[in-house]
């Protein structure tokens, strides 16, 4: 996805005492992944703050005052400069209000994300484990990766209820969808030029990957609403494969339009990378080849996926 009130003091002291930088729910993990989510904490201790609650500036001023590495990354890769941070506190308070919810989750989360990058190490043995960075962004992405980490905007995936009601999952689903974009070379570059095939099966290969370690897909509302439409989708998603993603019907359109749901792309890269991995004998191979797609075209021509095939 390149592109979404509990007591208050109790609550950030509660989060800045529960955020260590590494993993620790086992060994392995522990010098595996490193899971930084000490913006959260630091965040709302000054939200806290009535000297602040009135001034979103300085409150944005300060919280960017002392960003930890992955911030830092996320502000360049995403334009979060105080002055729209603070402009995002004012057009959207309550965005930030109901991130507290999220934020007290941040520990279930955190568990299920080491057991989920547990997984990823068992299935593809050459995966890198990037840093995860949860931090408050200016309510615009939801998560982003890189290759030097994932980053993930609190506040903006909390208010994705779109892609999954239950907030747990969509963060733990998400997350992992992104952890995979860390591991695909087509992930690595992007341009606004790459096509509606091109950015499905980035998208889509991150989807079914991301089922194999986490347990679901990042975006499990799609599913529903295509089933049974699958032959009339995928028909016309190969008529219009060639065009450019962004700014098609297929990706990267937020929640879409008249009926029709936003990154449906996601839905049928899926499918494709789907169609590869069951007809390989070689399960292993297959998830290497889905994570290490080179030619998307290549790659859909050898995957036996034909519109609307059952799977």
């Amino acid at each position: 996805m390149k592109r979404r009130a509990a007591a208050a003091v109790p609550l950030a002291a509660a989060l800045i005492a529960a955020t260590p930088t590494h993993a620790s729910h086992n060994p392995a993990a522990t010098s595996r992944v490193v899971i930084d989510t000490s913006d959260v904490g630091r965040f709302f201790a000054l939200y806290d703050d009535p000297a602040f609650a009135s001034d979103p500036d300085a409150l944005a001023a300060r919280y960017l005052a002392t960003p930890s590495p992955g911030l830092v990354e996320f502000m360049a890769m995403r334009r979060i400069t105080p002055e729209r941070i603070a402009a995002a506190l004012r057009e959207k308070p309550q965005v930030f209000a109901d991130a507290r919810g999220c934020a007290a989750k941040l520990g279930n989360i955190r568990s299920r994300l080491v057991a989920a990058t547990d997984r990823l190490a068992a299935l593809y043995p050459s995966a890198k484990f990037p840093p995860i960075t949860i931090a408050i962004g200016r309510a615009t992405t939801a998560g982003t990766a890189n290759a030097k980490g994932l980053y993930i905007g609190l506040e903006a995936l909390c208010a994705a209820k779109f892609i999954e009601l239950n907030d747990e999952d969509r963060f733990v689903n998400v997350i992992a969808h992104e952890y995979i974009h860390a591991q695909q070379p087509l992930a690595q570059s992007e341009s606004r030029d790459m096509t509606v095939l091109y950015a499905a099966l980035v998208e889509g290969a991150a989807e079914f990957v991301a089922e194999q370690i986490s347990g679901s897909v990042g975006f499990p509302l799609l599913h529903k609403w295509a089933k049974g439409r699958e032959a009339e989708l995928e028909t016309a998603f190969l008529a219009e494969k060639d065009e450019v993603a962004i700014g098609s019907r297929w990706l990267y359109n937020q929640q879409g339009s008249d009926g029709w749901p936003g990154d449906l792309g996601y839905w049928i890269g899926y499918r494709v990378a789907k169609a590869h991995y069951a007809r390989s004998p070689d399960k292993a191979a297959a998830l290497r080849e889905i994570i290490e797609m080179q030619d998307p075209a290549a790659f859909l021509a050898e995957s036996g996926w034909t519109p609307g095939m059952a799977l």
